[in-house]
């Protein structure tokens, strides 16, 4: 039934008009599939001059309360209004690189978790004030060899604030902390195995389900990206499914998941975990993974390295392609 729901999915999904170089004054592209309809939106986060606002991007999206979008780039992160104008930005060292990030309001406060790959830590930071209140280094208490590569990809935080860091850059062990930066646990390794992860690039926590689990993309299985459930302590449940391509991250809204595909793509998942549509199908395989497309290669509709996603309260997509040029789109859903 998966493999028949996959196959209607795409041939609906590709039904969208024909491609226009984004440069030009474009109309929206619709994409998807009955209720997963979406419509582009053509400039959606460029300057008035329209360049991309952001520069090269290698990360993730989240969403504030206030419905404000935060997208992570090369030198920082930038804060976008529902209509695509940057209103703020936390730039340089600190907030340089975030890999993968995750939002949660916290009593009175809001803030950001992020996973730092290329400067080896976790970090949380107060979305209003920029105040980095905890940084997660690779915890000597694991027992692990100290010589251990630590390259966080990505980050998620269980409903009592434990952390979960994945270092799936290097040994693939996903790291549990406290919510003070304590560390717990860890579990997996890196490999092929049912119970291995080949990249856990990619991890949120799938909230569909009571209790709610963990949700890791297992990026680089062979032969075929996966999605994999365990639970908050570490314990394998269930291969959720393969065959995604390169799966680089999962966002939960109600009964849907979202998970970017970097070859291309971007899959929406129903509860039952069969694919809904695809969205942005890039057929150029010398494009569908690539990160030097520069802007004016971009084409309306079509995604090239789909690394990063979020929805909004009322169910429009984000989207964030691991780009040279820095690119973020807006996908609105079609009621």
């Amino acid at each position: 039934m998966k493999i028949l729901s996959m196959c209607v999915t795409i041939i609906c999904s590709l039904s969208i008009c024909l491609p226009v170089l984004a440069q030009e004054k474009t109309k929206p592209v619709r994409m998807g599939c009955g209720l997963m309809t979406f419509d582009t939106v053509p400039g959606w986060g460029l300057r008035p001059d329209g360049k991309s606002a952001i520069g090269p991007t290698h990360g993730s999206v989240v969403i504030d309360q206030a419905g404000n979008i935060y997208t992570s780039a090369k030198e920082g992160v930038f804060v976008f209004s529902p209509d695509g104008k940057v209103i703020h930005s936390y730039l340089g060292k600190e907030y340089s690189d975030i890999h993968d990030m995750e939002s949660r309001q916290e009593g009175e406060n809001e803030f950001i978790y992020g996973a730092r790959n290329n400067n080896s830590e976790g970090i949380k930071f107060n979305i209003r004030s920029g105040e980095i209140v905890l940084k997660l280094g690779f915890p000597k208490e694991s027992g692990l060899e100290p010589t251990t590569k630590f390259n966080p990809t990505a980050i998620t935080v269980a409903p009592n604030g434990d952390i979960f860091l994945s270092n799936g850059y290097a040994s693939n062990h996903i790291f549990k902390f406290d919510k003070n930066g304590k560390y717990l646990l860890h579990f997996g390794t890196k490999g092929n195995g049912l119970k291995e992860f080949n990249t856990a690039h990619g991890m949120t926590l799938d909230t569909r389900y009571e209790p709610p689990r963990l949700l890791i993309c297992d990026r680089n299985h062979q032969p075929k990206g996966r999605l994999l459930h365990y639970d908050l302590n570490g314990e394998f449940i269930d291969e959720v499914i393969t065959g995604l391509g390169m799966p680089t991250a999962a966002s939960v809204q109600g009964d849907y998941v979202a998970v970017p595909d970097l070859q291309g793509r971007l899959v929406i998942l129903d509860k039952s975990n069969t694919i809904m549509a695809v969205l942005g199908h890039n057929p150029d395989p010398k494009k569908g993974g690539s990160y030097n497309i520069p802007q004016e290669q971009w084409v309306e509709g079509v995604f090239s390295g789909t690394h990063g996603s979020n929805w909004d309260k009322d169910g429009n997509l984000y989207v964030q392609d691991w780009n040279v040029s820095g690119r973020i789109m807006k996908l609105v859903r079609v009621k």
